[in-house]
């Protein structure tokens, strides 16, 4: 019998088991909500309901003092729910895991520790460089949630501001018809004899779609106008009654805007919001009309539109009245901070089940499409593209 030549033992040439990679256990999270310090934000990301539910799963929430006063929320309630509170701000920045609605200043990126993670609004526009370099410096991880998308693709914390935004501009024009200088004294509503109020929207997304949905349900007549026949096709799915719907074009566009009462503009661009009415067709409305320009915050749809603000909201030019506050949502507090909670709420859950964001963002594409700097390296073309600064891709950060 001849002698084996492999420089193996029999038992190491059996099959052995593969060991594959170990999951990660759940991990406990330390979150921080300070109180919003941005002109006239109310808004707070968790609600006590949401807190109770965190803290329920092991987690623990320390929500600066004050910080849900202005949505509704007392410091009993938070307390009640199972939060810490303290008067200290210095000691919620220092949380490993910071919530905010609004990105933090430049002096509250001074207070956060090295390698935590944000998670907050970036507002590309309104950032400056340095914003990014002190992120970087701190070795910072940080999710924008407007850019953070759901299963079907869509972002959702965008979409349920849009739908706040969309239904308030109603609200909005029914009050200033009535209580505005010069407003025209009109009611919202189907009223036996007298001519409903005539509301034209520019923009047919979810914005548009929720402006359309309250004024046809306070019985105004309604003209909508898009650049896309599907997003108007769509529409009209949605709401499911027929109603006016055009394409934009200055004929008809200036024929709506003479009748109009309200005209509500919610079109974005890349940007920059594209002026579709000119001043000319401003100068042709109604005396006492009413413009909301829903797309301020990114330059405005209407050419005599100027940004406002919550306190001195309208302005009136060539008689008609502009409204154009940026932060709709902010006007409501209360829906608003219900909304991004219920949005928050179930990704902090999945983060803490997965055993940290690392894990997390590997296996949900959506959150990791919120990430725009990872351990202080930047990785999000748009802000790298804006900032003309150079990026790395996270899929190859991590595998």
């Amino acid at each position: 019998m001849t002698e084996s030549k492999s420089p193996f033992t029999k038992a190491q040439l059996i099959p052995q088991e593969e060991t594959l990679e170990v999951t990660r256990q759940k991990g406990a999270l330390f979150i921080g909500i300070p109180k919003e310090t941005y002109f006239q934000e109310k808004r707070i990301c968790l609600t006590p309901d949401a807190v109770a539910a965190v803290v329920a799963n092991g987690h623990k929430v320390l929500i600066e003092s004050g910080a849900g006063k202005e949505s509704g929320f007392s410091d009993k309630d938070y307390s009640e729910a199972g939060a810490q509170l303290t008067k200290d701000t210095k000691k919620v920045f220092g949380c490993p895991f910071i919530l905010k609605v609004e990105p933090p200043t430049l002096e509250e990126l001074d207070l956060i520790n090295p390698k935590t993670v944000l998670i907050s609004a970036l507002q590309l526009k309104t950032r400056q460089k340095k914003y990014f370099d002190i992120l970087a410096k701190k070795k910072i991880t940080a999710l924008a949630f407007e850019f953070i998308k759901d299963e079907d693709h869509s972002y959702p914390a965008v979409k349920a501001l849009s739908e706040i935004a969309g239904t308030a501009s109603v609200l909005i024009a029914s009050e200033i018809m009535v209580n505005a200088k010069k407003g025209n004294g009109l009611l919202f509503g189907n009223i036996s004899g007298v001519p409903p109020v005539e509301v034209v929207v520019i923009g047919a997304g979810t914005v548009g779609q929720f402006a359309v949905r309250s004024a046809l349900g306070l019985g105004a007549n309604v003209k909508v106008f898009d650049s896309s026949i599907t997003k108007l096709r769509a529409l009209q799915s949605a709401i499911g009654q027929t109603f006016y719907t055009s394409t934009i074009q200055p004929k008809n566009l200036l024929k709506a805007l003479r009748r109009c009462d309200v005209a509500i503009g919610a079109v974005r661009g890349k940007n920059r919001s594209p002026i579709i009415v000119t001043e000319a067709m401003v100068k042709k409305m109604k005396k006492g009309a009413v413009i909301i320009d829903v797309s301020i915050d990114m330059g405005g749809c209407f050419e005599t539109s100027d940004m406002t603000s919550h306190d001195t909201p309208t302005q009136i030019k060539h008689n008609v009245v502009h409204y154009g506050v940026p932060n709709i949502p902010a006007r409501y507090p209360k829906t608003a901070s219900i909304s991004i909670s219920n949005i928050f709420t179930p990704y902090l859950l999945e983060i803490a089940e997965c055993g940290g964001l690392e894990q997390a963002i590997r296996f949900d594409g959506g959150l990791k499409n919120g990430l725009y700097f990872y351990r202080g390296i930047l990785t999000n073309k748009a802000v790298a593209d804006w900032f003309d600064m150079s990026y790395s891709d996270i899929n190859l950060l991590f595998f």
